[in-house]
């Protein structure tokens, strides 16, 4: 059975509302030149305005949401979703961050069908980063699926960083999802960060084994704004 939009959108702000204990907003608004997830286009290679807003409580719990424009050519506009999740400072140099999400799509009657819900763990090690995403139903196609990430952040000076990552998307069914044929994907990434003023800017190369619809090499530029 699927979760209503209004239930999916707002479950963690309830449970926020539940939890009296210590706690800190933290939010984003991003314009970008498109909207990738993992190395796929989530709008015809079109921009994208994105914002979000987190509940972080001192002893690791966090919630929050998160939106963004979206178009698949078929009539879904907006992407919105809901996640909670516990983040462990293990070490000074050593961190997990556990999350449940729920993504929600909407525009049409039929968006819902492409609701999903998705689990991951981040182990972070000093600059390199671990990340596996685990969903049993991608995009609502009934089908498992998996995306493994390595990652690494370069400082360069006070004001500059490289970040690089490679990651691989795999089907755990090709009959409910497969990749042009195939049952997984590679999309690498290298971005250059600093920040002017009160924004952040990212800019970058992003580039992918996927050819078709959504599959293209290409330059990614992102403003952000964090309060």
């Amino acid at each position: 059975m699927k979760i209503s939009a209004l239930t999916t959108a707002t479950w963690p702000l309830l449970l926020l509302i539940s939890l009296p204990t210590q706690a800190d907003w933290q939010g984003n608004v991003t314009l970008g030149s498109d909207y990738l997830f993992n190395g796929v286009s989530q709008t015809l290679n079109r921009p994208a305005l994105q914002a979000g807003l987190t509940y972080s409580f001192e002893n690791g719990l966090y919630a929050g949401g998160w939106t963004s424009n979206v178009d698949y050519d078929e009539g879904t506009t907006l992407e919105l979703d809901g996640y909670v999740g516990y983040f462990w400072q293990l070490s000074d140099d050593i961190a997990l961050d556990a999350m449940f999400s729920q993504y929600t799509y909407h525009g049409r009657g039929y968006s819902a069908d492409l609701n999903f819900q998705e689990v991951s763990l981040k182990l972070t090690y000093g600059q390199w980063g671990v990340n596996g995403w685990y969903t049993w139903d991608y995009f609502g196609f009934g089908g498992a699926h998996y995306v493994l990430q390595l990652s690494r952040t370069l400082p360069l000076n006070e004001n500059w960083s490289v970040f690089a990552a490679v990651d691989t998307s795999i089907t755990g069914d090709k009959t409910a999802w497969d990749w042009e044929g195939k049952s997984h994907f590679w999309h690498g990434q290298i971005m250059l960060k600093t920040r002017w003023q009160f924004i952040d800017i990212a800019f970058g190369y992003h580039v992918t084994t996927l050819k078709e619809k959504w599959g293209r090499d290409t330059l990614l530029l992102q403003l952000a704004y964090n309060f």
